[in-house]
């Protein structure tokens, strides 16, 4: 219950105080978010099988974004950015969906 108020409170939030990214930021966001749902992900995955661990969750999500930013940062320092966002997005998405339906399997039972 606690997670989905504090989902709620962060867009009611995001709504009413309309942050901005800096510019120099503004390449990284679309990265940071593919890598914070592959952790949502994983975490969901991990409390239907009965493994979930908040700790193991929190890393995996700063972890996650954190290695992902850098990536990409580096890519952009070594003239080749855009290759490697795409690789960050095709490996996260990979994961992103091979949990997705490790869930449908557990949820449905198909």
């Amino acid at each position: 219950m606690i997670p989905a108020l504090a989902l709620v409170l962060g867009v009611v939030l995001g709504l009413v105080l309309e942050p901005t990214v800096p510019a120099a930021l503004q390449p990284y966001l679309p990265i940071a978010v593919v890598a914070a749902l592959d952790a949502v992900f994983g975490a969901v995955r991990a409390q239907l099988e009965g493994i979930f661990d908040d700790r193991v969750f929190v890393v995996s999500f700063v972890s996650n974004v954190v290695v992902a930013g850098l990536v990409v940062f580096l890519g952009d320092q070594l003239g080749v950015g855009g290759q490697l966002s795409t690789g960050v997005v095709v490996v996260l998405g990979i994961r992103i969906f091979s949990n997705a339906a490790a869930i449908r399997r557990r949820v449905f039972h198909a």
